[in-house]
């Protein structure tokens, strides 16, 4: 059995903690692979690495970052396919979204190569009598990143791209669920000629998080994930006086307005309701239908959720892979039977799925999609984030309804409109309380050149993650005022409180 251990200053590094956990092939259920998960004085060992490399990287000169971000990026492009198969071995997602989340990872990376634009500084001259000011940004110091297991690649390239771009040196601790992609993302930043201990990454569970919280070296710590560890990762982080940005769960919500396209809603909510098997923090997992669209919509949605192929993820002809884990596959599919039991309407039941045909994935950690109508604020299914493929459909006979349902969840995530209306669409992206919203776009995460973040229990911090506000996150403010005075003038005594003239 493999065995991966943690890429400290540079190198592979054997794990001497002796604890392991298990990695699983999700299609078929076994484990060709373990992990070596951390002890605190192995994250210590990551953190003095990236500590001593800061010395030199922060005050590398921006020609020299760029220089191996271009070259980083032209490896990884290279790469592209070796990563988007780690990605599917281990989280099961096919290999065409695989894909596609490597692409949208490196458009970070892309962001990152044109760091000199974005930390350009401000200057004001002759703000007073020969008294010039200037603001520049400056770098943390060492950086975490505590990444999850549905976007193996690329939320880690969130994170690290944008640090080291701005001077940082980042220690990285990715889900040990899927962890060979984001080793391989290290593996290839030292192969394109970054210096060792600028980017790390200790494999681990709560021992390796709670010591990067703890750790006095630790700047500042990223954070992605559920709702009740982003809670605790931004009070640690806070208690230990580290900057946090700590982004949480969601339940997104799909208005779909009388007027629109039903067709083209259908389409779009099963795209982003069972794309990734729902294991996206951006699924779309309840669909709001206005006035009397509700039982088209549902047949729609229903007709073409039963064509779905679904199978392992290298399989070219699959649509949708397995879940992560069995134990999630048992948990997701036990909120559709509890569905059923507290009065919805359960349309597609795709719990109990086998791949037909395809004996070794007995095992595997399969389900089908699930479609739930006529679901109520006070179910189960409602109320918890699920993440996976079950889809539920609430009826609301207006709009005005509609938006208070929306606005009235814990989670401000992402949210979408479906409407042909111009000034309908006008007022439900003012009004909607999310911190992204699509019009016509089931899941609107925005491109690299913005940011990426929520509303209410779906961000805690103050920033958002990538974009600009990614990279104010990672450097701080300096403001600095000079003044050159004419040798001829005579300083004198002065306790009054500095003006300009």
């Amino acid at each position: 059995m493999k065995t991966l251990g943690h890429w400290i200053g540079g190198k592979a590094v054997e794990s001497v903690s002796g604890n392991v956990g298990p990695v699983y092939d999700p299609a078929t259920g076994t484990q060709p692979t373990q992990v070596a998960l951390a002890s605190a004085e192995e994250v210590d060992s990551a953190v003095d690495a990236a500590r001593r490399a800061y010395a030199e990287w922060s005050v590398s000169s921006l020609a020299r970052r760029t220089a191996f971000l271009f070259k980083y990026r032209e490896l990884l492009d290279a790469h592209r396919d070796e990563i988007a198969a780690l990605i599917t071995s281990e989280h099961g997602k096919v290999h065409s979204d695989a894909l596609g989340e490597v692409a949208r990872g490196m458009e970070i990376l892309e962001l990152a190569c044109g760091i000199p634009e974005k930390l350009k500084g401000e200057l004001s001259t002759q703000v007073s009598t020969r008294v010039d000011v200037a603001s520049i940004r400056q770098p943390l110091g060492v950086v975490a990143g505590i990444t999850p297991f549905n976007f193996p690649a690329m939320v880690p390239m969130w994170m690290f791209p944008l640090a080291i771009a701005c001077g940082n040196t980042f220690v990285l601790k990715p889900s040990e669920k899927d962890p060979s992609a984001p080793y391989r993302l290290a593996e290839l930043a030292a192969e394109a000629g970054l210096p060792d201990g600028v980017l790390n990454v200790v494999n681990g569970d709560k021992t390796a998080v709670d010591r990067l919280l703890s750790h006095p070296d630790v700047a500042g710590v990223s954070f992605v994930g559920s709702t009740p560890i982003a809670k605790y990762i931004q009070s640690e982080a806070v208690a230990h006086g580290k900057r946090v940005q700590a982004l949480g769960g969601a339940k997104n919500h799909m208005l779909v307005l009388p007027d629109a396209d039903l067709d083209f809603a259908a389409d779009n909510a099963i795209n982003a309701a069972y794309g990734s098997a729902g294991e996206r923090c951006m699924a779309v997992s309840v669909v709001v239908a206005v006035g009397d669209t509700g039982d088209e919509l549902v047949a729609k949605i229903a007709d073409r959720a039963h064509k779905l192929r679904i199978g392992p993820g290298d399989d070219p002809s699959s649509e949708m892979g397995p879940l992560i884990t069995r134990e999630h596959r048992d948990k997701v599919a036990s909120y559709v039977g509890g569905a059923r039991d507290q009065g919805a309407d359960v349309v597609v039941d795709g719990t109990g799925y086998t791949v037909e045909g395809r004996p070794e994935c007995a095992d595997g950690f399969f389900i089908g999609v699930s479609l739930l109508d006529k679901v109520s604020p006070d179910m189960d299914a409602y109320r918890d984030e699920i993440f996976g493929p079950v889809l539920c459909v609430v009826r609301a006979d207006t709009y005005d309804e509609a938006i208070a349902l929306i606005n009235g969840s814990r989670w401000g995530n992402g949210t979408a409109v479906f409407t042909r209306d111009g000034g309908a669409a006008r007022r439900f992206q003012l009004e909607v309380e999310a911190g992204m919203v699509g019009i016509n776009v089931p899941i609107p995460v925005p491109v690299g050149h913005h940011s990426f973040g929520g509303w209410k229990d779906s961000l805690f911090g103050d920033l958002h993650i990538y974009g600009n506000d990614g990279i104010a996150f990672y450097t701080r403010g300096k403001v600095i005022t000079t003044r050159w005075p004419d040798p001829a003038e005579s300083g004198g005594i002065n306790l009054g409180f500095p003006t300009s003239s």
